[in-house]
């Protein structure tokens, strides 16, 4: 049996079937857009833009290595610990973030009952 073509989304990264991508691509740019205006403006990124790839096929594991390379560079790193995330993740993400944590602290004596 032939997998079903799945193609990846340059926006968020997640794999759709052939027919249902140009359905969920302007939704999701409409949803991108949106979310990236909420940011604070230091953490705002240029709108993603589909990748131009010249292909044969219908379906090509270049066309989706494009797409997700285009996804994978709307993450930003933590300035902590150097992690990628969702803008909007990363703002959760710092204010979690104790710089505290990352200093080893001495080991307490642990107790053998």
């Amino acid at each position: 049996m032939v997998r079903p073509c799945f193609r990846v989304c340059y926006i968020c990264g997640r794999e759709f079937g052939s027919k249902s991508i140009s359905i969920h691509e302007p939704q999701c740019l409409e949803k991108w857009r949106i979310e990236n205006d909420q940011l604070p403006r230091h953490l705002r990124r240029v709108e993603p833009r589909k990748p131009e790839v010249l292909t044969g096929g219908s379906c090509t594991l270049t066309e989706n290595e494009a797409a997700y390379q285009s996804a994978q560079a709307q993450l930003l790193p933590c300035g902590n610990c150097g992690r990628t995330f969702l803008p909007d993740r990363l703002i959760v993400h710092q204010n979690c973030f104790n710089p505290q944590a990352a200093i080893p602290r001495p080991h307490s004596p642990q107790f053998i009952h």
